[in-house]
């Protein structure tokens, strides 16, 4: 199965802090502050569900959240995560196989998008798109880099990433392909830019505009 962390599950926090210490953690962590009181959030490839419960601490209660997993064993994780009094709906699925139909206040991708390849972006992306209110925000957050202004440390670290994870979980994905080209043309806003680990993770909070809801 593409995209699946189950082999590494138990390890995957603490092979990322290892390599990249809290800059994995601290780019979503800023983000949480954007989250609207009782709103709606829909969690693509959440992984173990720490962030779960860095989200209870800025709201406690209200918030409904659906929590996509592909990988079984990180979805076992994320269900013994302390998320207060807000509800949490878990789903063992892949993105491009949910089939919810609900509308969302907040879509959270988190390191989401370097696990697709160019051919399997697309669709997944338009999928969230969809399913984001007119409004609404969308939190993402990924590794970063181009050849015009990327360092050579970045490229050599990615191409290790890829070797890995290939082996592991057989992702989609050969290299990083660049994702903001589909918010530009779908007319986001950008509200919130910041860069982590020598420029290496970028997070950005985007709005989605009025004006696209039958794109």
């Amino acid at each position: 199965m593409n995209n699946n962390y189950d082999g590494i599950a138990r390890y995957y926090d603490v092979l990322s802090r290892m390599v990249f210490f809290r800059s994995q953690l601290q780019s979503q962590i800023h983000q949480l502050q954007y989250i609207p009181e009782n709103s709606t959030i829909l969690i693509a490839g959440g992984g173990t569900g720490w962030i779960l419960e860095e989200i209870a601490k800025v709201h406690s209660k209200g918030l409904q959240i659906t929590y996509v997993e592909i990988s079984s064993e990180m979805l076992n994780l994320s269900r013994k995560r302390d998320v207060k009094a807000n509800t949490v709906t878990y789903v063992h699925s892949s993105m491009e196989k949910f089939s919810g139909h609900a509308k969302y206040d907040v879509i959270f991708t988190a390191f989401f998008f370097d696990n697709f390849s160019a051919i399997s972006l697309p669709p997944v992306f338009q999928q969230l798109h969809l399913l984001l209110n007119p409004g609404g925000l969308w939190l993402f957050s990924d590794f970063y880099y181009t050849k015009r202004s990327g360092k050579r440390w970045q490229s050599y670290l990615l191409k290790v990433m890829y070797l890995f994870f290939a082996q592991i979980s057989n992702i989609d994905a050969k290299e990083l392909i660049n994702t903001e080209h589909h918010f530009e043309e779908h007319h986001y806003l950008l509200l919130d830019t910041a860069f982590y680990y020598g420029k290496f993770i970028k997070a950005i909070v985007y709005r989605k505009t009025e004006d696209v809801i039958n794109n």
